[in-house]
């Protein structure tokens, strides 16, 4: 190694704080330096790394002789001596259904040929061979119908359909109601005099991809003091308060606080582990411990912003003594009133398409089956489409693409329910493997027709929508199981945790008022503040949720979970609402858009 090559792997050494001990033969060292590239093959950069980490393992920071010679034998020596391990593929090559059908095949045959050898009570141990019921060729068959074009066997080899869910007998099954469902015909106008739109403008809406991971804690900090300024602007109006207090001076005199509720441990909240974290204004962000022992009613999550009033003698800690509840916003009033309007049947399913236990569309060709029969008027299929929790996805058996199956099974909607002319609102989730995992999401895209376009729509998660005139807010993301495991409560009410989280949806005017968020969630509060904020209360909030299924009237708003299309291996539930705008001049008078409401068995 030359001389100024010594020189770069020096300057990189000084680069990190990294010098030769004073009194230390230079020279001597260098050569060492030397020996060492020769000896082990490394290059300039390779070796100075190699020292960096090193120094930084065993924390020192003067370069010596005898440090050199530990660097060679506890690094340098283990990493040539070790035996390379060469990753042998069984199937050296990419191979198609075909190929890998052959491979099956062939190892049958060596499985027949070793029972030969074996005594009769290892034979038995053989497996069952049994013929299908439904056999399929072993080359795609290409038809127009939705169910051959979309052959699993296409992408996944060991597709089978679910025995559980094929034979399962309560399919059609109302599970729950809501409204006027006696006589109400559950059966629509194929999309005729129907309009779907954002209810914001394209510009004002989420529409494409961003770039995320490159927010900042200060940038974070400044969304959640604006949404509990936000809140707490509307609570001091609606409650005609004059001003509020600083929550870490101490007074001898009830007083009125704005904050944040928070845990004081990385714990589950409780009744002795609220905290209140002030806004920037009044408090300066501080945080106090609070006494809830003197609420005779409560419900509270992290990231709620609240008003309360109590007592904070000492400035450590607040005994609150009164709670204000949360105010909703008002509901949409359309500008053009249509007279007469007709009633909508609005059908609702929430993914995972498949069962657990095979990758077959079946649950998803089914509900294409009950659009084609029913014809909705619009059909919200919110994600995931491709579960990244399914056992085929996670352990990569699947030959095809994510986003060409995606694909597939988009067209696969598109094209089936063409002849039935309803239109489809497509929510994507954090759960489809092919798509960006951060949330608010952007819509998913896909090639479609000139004729499909018109009744197609890809929107973001979360979304509001305007059914003619009634305003839908949907999200696929469990918020009511992320916040019912964080909610505690102390109330004589007879709601229930599923309205109780509800109510604080409405009320924080967030489609994720949890903060922190849970684990599976990434959120990006930048976009979070201008796209998760409800604009209005909506006249029907979609929640699907792991939980089980409800329809409930909270606020005036009605929620529904719809549950989910499958249930492990066997079948789920999917929703159906009857809708009709409601001529209202006066919010007091204003009666639910949703006339009827049903959860039924797939």
């Amino acid at each position: 190694m030359a001389a100024l090559v010594v020189e770069d792997v020096l300057a990189e050494l000084r680069l990190f704080g990294l010098d030769l001990e004073e009194g230390e033969d230079g020279a001597a060292l260098t050569d060492k330096l030397v020996e060492l590239c020769t000896l082990y093959r490394l290059k300039e950069n390779e070796i100075a790394d190699e020292i960096i980490a090193f120094a930084i393992t065993k924390q020192f920071i003067k370069l010596t002789a005898e440090s050199l010679h530990i660097f060679e034998h506890e690094v340098l020596h283990k990493r040539s001596t070790k035996p390379q391990k060469r990753k042998e593929s069984h199937y050296p090559k990419i191979r198609d259904v075909n190929s890998i059908q052959e491979l099956l095949d062939v190892e049958e045959e060596e499985e027949n040929l070793l029972d030969t050898y074996t005594s009769p009570s290892k034979g038995s141990q053989k497996r069952v061979i049994t013929t299908p019921e439904n056999p399929r060729s072993k080359r795609t068959v290409s038809n127009c119908s939705p169910r051959l074009a979309f052959s699993p066997s296409s992408f996944s080899p060991r597709a089978t359909p679910s025995q559980k869910y094929g034979s399962r007998s309560n399919r059609g099954e109302v599970v729950t109601s809501f409204g006027s469902v006696q006589g109400t015909s559950w059966r629509g106008n194929g999309g005729l005099g129907t309009s779907v739109n954002l209810f914001h403008s394209p510009q004002d809406s989420l529409t494409k991809p961003y770039k995320f991971m490159f927010q900042e804690l200060v940038d974070n900090r400044e969304v959640l003091s604006c949404k509990m300024e936000d809140l707490g602007a509307a609570l001091k109006e609606h409650y005609k308060i004059e001003e509020f207090s600083s929550l870490i001076i101490p007074v001898q005199e009830p007083v009125t606080v704005l904050g944040q509720i928070g845990c004081d441990s990385n714990g589950k909240l409780n009744a002795k582990s609220v905290i209140l974290e002030g806004d920037q204004e009044h408090s300066s962000g501080g945080l106090v411990p609070v006494d809830v022992s003197e609420l005779q009613e409560y419900s509270l999550f992290p990231g709620q912003v609240v008003v309360m009033e109590g007592m904070n003698s000492t400035g450590e800690r607040l005994v609150a003594s009164k709670l204000y509840e949360g105010v909703p916003l008002p509901f949409y009033q359309p500008v053009d009133q249509a007279e007469g309007p007709e009633l909508q049947m609005v059908l609702i399913a929430c993914g995972p398409y498949t069962t657990s236990d095979s990758i077959t569309y079946d649950p998803m060709l089914d509900l294409i089956d009950i659009i084609n029969r029913d014809k909705p008027d619009v059909c919200i299929l919110l994600g995931p489409f491709l579960d990244a929790k399914h056992k085929q996805v996670e352990d990569s058996q699947l030959t095809a693409s994510f986003e060409d199956i995606f694909k597939r099974c988009m067209k696969m909607i598109v094209e089936g329910t063409r002849s039935a002319g309803s239109h489809l609102v497509i929510v994507p989730s954090l759960r489809d493997v092919h798509h960006h995992c951060i949330y608010p999401q952007p819509p998913m895209t896909c090639e479609l027709s000139k004729e499909d376009k018109q009744r197609v729509l890809f929107v973001s998660d979360p979304c509001t929508l305007e059914i003619n005139g009634v305003v839908f807010g949907l999200t696929s993301v469990d918020l009511v199981f992320h916040m019912g495991s964080e909610e505690i409560s102390s109330s004589s009410n007879v709601l229930d945790r599923f309205s109780r989280t509800l109510k604080h949806i409405l009320t924080q005017r967030s489609y994720y008022p949890l903060y922190p968020p849970a684990e599976e969630m990434n959120i990006d509060y930048e976009h979070f503040y201008q796209y998760a904020a409800l604009p209005v209360t909506p006249d029907v909030l979609i929640t699907p949720s792991e939980l089980r299924y409800f329809i409930k009237d909270v606020l005036g708003c009605v929620c529904v979970n719809p549950g989910r299309l499958t249930k492990g291996q066997v079948g789920g539930t999917y929703g159906r609402l009857c809708i009709q705008q409601e001529v209202s001049k006066d919010q007091e008078e204003r009666k639910s858009p949703c006339i009827a409401a049903q959860v039924v068995r797939i």
